[in-house]
């Protein structure tokens, strides 16, 4: 009998102990918790919530390309209300300007046309020509379609005028792939607008004589400073300079020899991430240079402070004008709440690619290699890969072998090292107007990647031969 209770005894034991164990252990807090099931094969494993940074950099980045594509600022308030450009679209008799713009003479003048903003209607119409390129009332459907890059109009209730137009970035600093045809396709938000011809648009407008009241000048010569900067040029400092004309430019390559004008090429907006200092000059950062524009140029509603502005002799203008301090009240300003996510659309604008057969790449190369030796030094400045300096990127005319005009007019007085990543194909590859392509260096001084190349040679003493030279530009054009 003993013999066969023990076992019983034994596994009651046992179990008496794994209950109490099992009690103890579903009561106990710091008892770990039991391992998953292991899912089926065809169950996905579960995904890790969201990065909240990352989804605010998607709504940033959104958010900044709507700002630097359509928003005006305000600035209706001096295209429209100041000098009254909407009536040139049109046509105003009463004001000189009676025929109007037409999309033939609009690209004429550099603006481009989104064709994704083209309904299948219009483009069967642009190509079967039953719709006229000769008619002003075309460029009223066009601006109604928010198809004119750059430009929001509100057209009238005829379609014969508009009654509301402003300005956006993207009317410099964007262009289009010429797709559909010259000056219409795809838009490439960042890229220069070199074929826009921003004299002879503002020069339409009926009342310039606010604008020549402030250079303290009449309208006629304004018009005449106007018509000398050509397409893809801008002059930004004469609004706070008085200075229209670089009175030595030195070497003047294809520039006058004297009196030479002192606009500038529109940059590219592209190709940012990581430069110290922007503008040809080095104004500032990004955001520094944007409220300028958006306020001082554009004439969006916004604060803009810049004390270096009350410099008199430097600039006599803006200081006259207290331009440096230009305030509206917080409710009223349209600019500020919109610089930061418009840096940040910016700063993701990529340079573009060469493009297929642009450049020799065998040449390339072996340019690379003097670009980044001891025998022309561009890296020295140049720095790869963000070719410009890694930290003050300013410089003396003197050390470039160049005049000091432009860099006169900012106010650290030197210039800043362009970054040259897409520098052959901003200036080349999109651009419809002959006359407009090629140019280089902040002015448009050298016709071609050749000439500046011959410029560093002279002026450095490299002692380059044509042979290298020639690399020397067939890497410059593979960046």
């Amino acid at each position: 009998m003993n013999q066969i209770a023990f076992p019983s005894r034994t596994l009651w034991a046992f179990a008496l102990a794994a209950a109490l164990a099992a009690c103890t252990a579903e009561k106990n807090p710091n008892a770990p918790p039991a391992p998953p099931a292991t899912p089926d094969a065809g169950t996905p494993p579960a995904q890790p919530p969201p990065d909240p940074n990352k989804t605010a950099a998607d709504a940033t980045f959104d958010q900044g390309q709507q700002i630097f594509r359509t928003d005006t600022f305000g600035d209706e308030q001096f295209w429209t209300d100041t000098i009254h450009l909407e009536q040139a679209i049109g046509g105003c008799p009463t004001c000189g300007i009676p025929a109007g713009v037409d999309p033939t003479t609009a690209l004429a003048v550099g603006l481009k046309v989104d064709a994704a903003a083209l309904p299948a209607s219009v483009v069967q119409g642009i190509q079967n020509k039953t719709i006229s390129l000769t008619d002003p009332k075309t460029t009223v459907a066009l601006l109604g379609l928010n198809a004119v890059i750059g430009i929001k109009a509100t057209p009238n209730a005829a379609g014969t005028g508009v009654t509301r137009l402003g300005i956006t970035c993207a009317i410099c600093h964007s262009t289009v792939d010429n797709s559909f045809a010259p000056g219409i396709g795809k838009r490439l938000d960042g890229w220069p607008n070199r074929d826009l011809n921003v004299g002879a648009i503002v020069s339409l407008a009926p009342n310039l004589q606010p604008v020549a009241a402030l250079l303290g000048v009449d309208v006629p010569t304004l018009k005449q400073v106007l018509g000398t900067w050509g397409p893809g040029k801008f002059d930004a400092e004469v609004f706070m300079d008085g200075k229209p004309f670089n009175p030595a430019p030195s070497p003047a390559g294809i520039l006058p020899a004297s009196n030479a004008p002192g606009a500038t090429l529109i940059p590219a907006a592209f190709g940012l991430r990581g430069v110290n200092l922007h503008t040809y000059t080095g104004w500032g950062s990004i955001t520094q240079w944007n409220a300028f524009v958006a306020v001082l140029e554009m004439h969006g509603v916004g604060n803009y402070t810049d004390a270096r502005l009350d410099d008199t002799t430097k600039f006599p203008i803006a200081a006259a004008n207290k331009l440096g301090h230009t305030n509206v009240p917080p409710a009223q300003d349209q600019v500020s709440s919109k610089l930061g996510p418009l840096e940040f659309y910016q700063l993701a604008l990529e340079p573009p690619a060469a493009a297929t057969g642009s450049f020799d790449a065998a040449a390339a190369t072996r340019g690379q290699a003097l670009f980044n030796g001891n025998a022309a030094k561009c890296a020295t400045c140049h720095v790869p890969p963000l070719f410009t300096d890694a930290g003050w990127n300013m410089h003396t005319g003197a050390e470039i072998g160049i005049d000091e005009f432009q860099a006169s007019r900012s106010p650290d007085s030197k210039y800043r090292t362009t970054p040259l990543r897409g520098v052959f194909a901003r200036a080349n590859q999109f651009v419809t107007n002959p006359a407009a392509k090629g140019r280089y260096y902040h002015d448009g001084r050298f016709a071609t990647l050749n000439d500046v190349v011959a410029h560093y040679n002279n002026t450095m003493a490299l002692a380059l031969s044509p042979a290298e030279q020639s690399d020397l530009v067939e890497y410059l054009k593979s960046l």
